[in-house]
């Protein structure tokens, strides 16, 4: 039995800890049936030294999951190893494996650096660019470059960049990039939290002379974000600045700081202008001129945290499908998949001057051109000014788009594939689930789902990654949540994102409908807000995360009773924000207080089986008591003595299902009500946002599996198979993006990658292939494995890297004859319910390892 997998505070060897009592964790492999850890050991020292600075000693326990530190205290900048070694069933010692995590500026006054940017009355000496999407007033100031020369005696043993931003900054060491993220510090409540990130730039420094420099663009502090139009008082500030210290260590033991300060200078660059949603526009002819000093804007560094999830990163590179000629020097590209990200464009026998731009977009018109009505205000536009020289590489590093298809004009003779590549972007969290079946419409399902999750987590769990938008709308994120922990670790990018949910609050104890709290100022609405107390409780169930729900805990507690303040009949009509309802639904409306009075039933039941975590009985008490008194208002309120839902859409329905609202007397009868529909749809769905991801679910659990198949293989309008159909490669706003009845839906609105919509993938992977827990477990402790054969599917498997370590459960009919694979990692326990002729099928214990049955179909 091996540990493997370690992680510090959920990641990877992280550079730059913030956190003073980190939580250590790893997951088990073993080939062995019935492996399972019952002791472990843990050690550390510090980088450098064999002396043990903790030593856990032997504690008899199986937790592998978030064990916190508790040696000495953690000092700053320090690199820390730890080794678990474990032990068997037996007692008898198993195996063992090590990392190291390494801590940043754990103290705000470690900090001697001091912001830094432009003299407001000194502006860059050089006309700004005229293009359309530059226009508008104070879009065309130059990014910031800035620079600091130094001297080193001699080459340092180690060295370390601490740095951040008001926008977004790239840093460099003597000419070359430091690092590789992108669009660093990313986003958060900035005047709550800004991020610093930890850069290892050892080997990038040498004896003599060296020079530190930064570039730092506009980005979430001061440019478009949302889509109301730039008001910088509404943001965060009209001035970009920078704040870095590097700390140089040398073989004799002594330091040296090199940090923002008046020493430093800015010169013009050859970026002019940069926008996260208008694009970059670069003259690379503009590489040298004269500098002038950079002046100290604050001496406060302000709210400073750790960067404490995955970075923004590169993650992947496409090539062209096909390069179409348009007319002479005017090209469209097809990648052949909707990301998000950038393009790196290589030219080839450019003149000095001339100018190439790449326009970027989703779909194409019906004659082969690119559609960017539904961008509305965001240019997404790139243009670069040709040096003149042989070869030349542009690719803008300030901006993103949401594209499959680009459009290049001015470039110079002829267009390959070998002259793009298109740059995938988005958070670096491990993805770690996969799903595959025998249906190839149903594969292009998942893999549409998994690539609208990559494109929309960047930086924060965005709505859309291509228009004017591009917000953290909270009911998208809670709606998909459960499928993007099947498909992805995204337990530290939650976690992060959720402090800002709780700071976006308002005074009330409202959540918000978007977080960061930008550009919807209002409370947020049923369903929405509710993504405050839903994804906790998600968090701590799917990684054990309890740090999470203790930060939350009162936060949640605010919200619920936010509702109750306002509603004290218990049915949420007051106070319900924008009140959306079941967004984008078709042909159906579903009444706004059903929905409302479901969801204020489901975050107060969540709340009171958090207190039960947490050990507050007290609160579990009062709000298990509020749960049933809700749904006493719900079924007197809403429901008929057939069992019918006020509404009587799909929606409703499931909500009343899902939420346990019902009568047990009248469960069958709603269920009955909900197929009905359904059934008289002609096996086609009605359901928006809210009630998509239970659909499937809710059906197969009622035993309605086959019409949950009938809609999953459904290919037409309204349902997945019909944008699969026509080309889709990304989750789409709307079911009707794109109709061959009535065209684009209107471009006000009409994102083509988006993930809501795709939260059908939690099924795949729980029902269809059969990987889920039970209700009382946590992390995965307890598995519940339930594959459930359906549609024309003759074969479905999945695995995922749960947080215990790897599970997977598969099933094949061939000659009616049902095989079902299945794997438990050491530490788990599983319920096998292996469907068979007989009625109720069997269940059986399983113990951690592999397992393969056969029955009769």
């Amino acid at each position: 039995m091996t540990p493997y997998g370690l992680t510090t505070e959920q990641r990877t060897e992280p550079l730059g800890l913030g956190e003073h009592h980190p939580r250590l964790s790893w997951k088990l492999g073993s080939d062995r049936r019935g492996a399972a850890q019952t002791a472990y050991r843990i050690t550390a020292t510090e980088d450098g030294s064999d002396r043990t600075i903790w030593d856990s000693g032997r504690r008899e326990s199986p937790d592998t999951l978030l064990v916190a530190w508790d040696g000495p205290p953690l000092r700053s900048g320090t690199r820390y190893h730890w080794r678990v070694e474990v032990s068997d069933e037996t007692g008898a010692p198993a195996g063992r494996a090590q990392t190291w995590f390494e801590t940043g500026l754990l103290h705000p006054d470690e900090w001697s650096a001091v912001w830094i940017g432009r003299d407001p009355n000194r502006l860059p000496h050089f006309d700004p660019p005229t293009d359309e999407f530059l226009s508008t007033p104070g879009a065309a100031e130059a990014p910031l470059d800035l620079r600091r020369p130094f001297h080193l005696v001699e080459k340092p043993v180690r060295a370390r960049l601490y740095a951040t931003a008001h926008g977004v900054y790239e840093p460099r060491l003597n000419g070359g990039r430091v690092g590789d993220r992108e669009l660093a510090p990313g986003w958060t409540e900035y005047h709550h939290r800004l991020q610093y990130q930890t850069y290892d730039v050892t080997e990038q420094l040498h004896q003599g002379d060296n020079e530190l420099a930064a570039i730092v663009a506009d980005g979430w502090w001061c440019g478009y974000v949302g889509f109301d139009a730039r008001k910088p008082a509404r943001h965060y500030g009209d001035a970009r600045a920078f704040l870095a210290q590097l700390v140089v260590e040398f073989a004799d033991g002594s330091r040296r700081v090199i940090a923002t300060d008046e020493n430093w200078t800015e010169r013009p660059g050859a970026i002019l202008a940069a926008d996260l949603m208008m694009g970059q526009f670069v003259d690379a002819r503009r590489t040298t001129g004269p500098s002038w000093p950079a002046v100290v804007l604050d001496t406060a560094i302000g709210p400073l945290v750790a960067e404490p999830d995955h970075p923004i990163r590169i993650t992947d590179d496409l090539v062209p499908v096909r390069v179409s000629a348009r007319e002479p020097g005017r090209f469209i590209v097809d990648f052949g998949q909707n990301l998000v990200g950038r393009i790196c464009l290589t030219v080839r026998g450019a003149t000095s001057g001339q100018r190439i731009m790449l326009r970027h977009a989703e779909v194409l018109t019906a004659d082969g051109e690119l559609y960017t009505d539904n961008l509305r205000r965001a240019a997404a536009t790139d243009t670069y000014v040709s040096a003149g020289g042989p070869h030349e590489i542009f690719e803008p590093q300030f901006t993103f788009h949401g594209f499959r298809y680009a459009e290049v004009t001015g470039y110079p003779g002829e267009l390959t594939e070998d002259d793009l590549i298109a740059r995938v972007i988005h958070n670096d969290m491990p993805y770690t689930g996969r799903f595959e079946c025998s249906d190839p419409t149903v594969n292009q399902l998942q893999s549409n789902i998994v690539w609208g999750q990559r494109g929309n987590f960047l930086a924060v769990p965005t709505d859309c990654p291509q228009r004017d938008e591009r917000l953290g709308w909270l009911a998208d994120a809670q709606v998909f949540a459960p499928t993007a922990t099947r498909n992805a670790d995204v337990s530290a990018f939650f976690a992060r994102w959720l402090r800002d949910v709780v700071d976006g609050r308002d005074d009330g104890g409202a959540f918000r409908d978007v977080a960061p709290m930008l550009s919807v100022d209002r409370e947020g609405a049923p369903a929405w807000g509710d993504a405050g107390v839903i994804i906790p409780w998600l968090l701590w169930r799917t990684y054990g995360d309890r740090r999470v729900l203790e930060r939350c805990f009162d936060a949640m507690v605010g919200w619920v009773e936010h509702i109750r303040r306002h509603n004290p009949d218990l049915r949420w009509r007051n106070r319900t924000g924008n009140s959306f309802g079941d967004w984008l639904q078709v042909d159906a409306e579903t009444p706004r207080d059903v929905l409302a009075t479901a969801y204020f039933a489901r975050s107060t039941a969540i709340v009171a089986d958090a207190a039960l975590v947490l050990g507050r009985e007290r609160e579990a008490a009062e709000y298990r008591a509020l749960n049933h008194a809700i749904r006493a208002a719900f079924v007197e309120s809403y429901v008929g003595d057939d069992g019918t839902v006020d509404g009587g859409t799909q929606t409703a329905y499931l909500l009343a299902l899902e939420f346990d609202l019902l009568p047990p007397e009248l469960i069958d009868a709603a269920v009955d009500h909900l197929a009905a529909d359904v059934e008289k749809r002609g096996n086609r769905l009605t359901t928006g946002f809210v009630g998509v991801p239970l659909l499937c679910p809710v059906l197969a659990d009622h035993g309605r599996t086959d019409l949950a198949y009938a809609l999953l293989q459904q290919d037409e309008y309204p349902s997945w198979g019909y944008s699969i159909r026509h080309g889709a490669t990304t989750i789409w706003e709307r079911w009707d993006g794109w109709t061959e009845h009535g065209g684009f839906q209107s471009a006000a609105m009409n994102s083509f990658n988006h993930y809501s919509l795709g939260s059908v993938g939690n099924w795949l992977y729980g029902q269809v292939a059969g990987i889920d827990q039970t209700p009382g477990s946590v992390a995965y402790s307890e598995l519940l494995l339930r594959p459930r054969p359906g549609g024309t599917l003759t074969w479905a498997r999945a695995e995922q890297e749960t947080a215990r370590g790897r599970v997977a459960c598969g099933w094949s009919i061939t000659d009616d004859r049902l095989t079902v694979t299945v794997a438990v990692p050491p530490g788990s326990t599983a319920l096998l319910e292996l469907p068979t002729p007989e009625a109720g099928g069997a269940t059986l214990r399983l113990s951690s390892g592999s397992y393969t049955f056969t029955t009769p179909c």
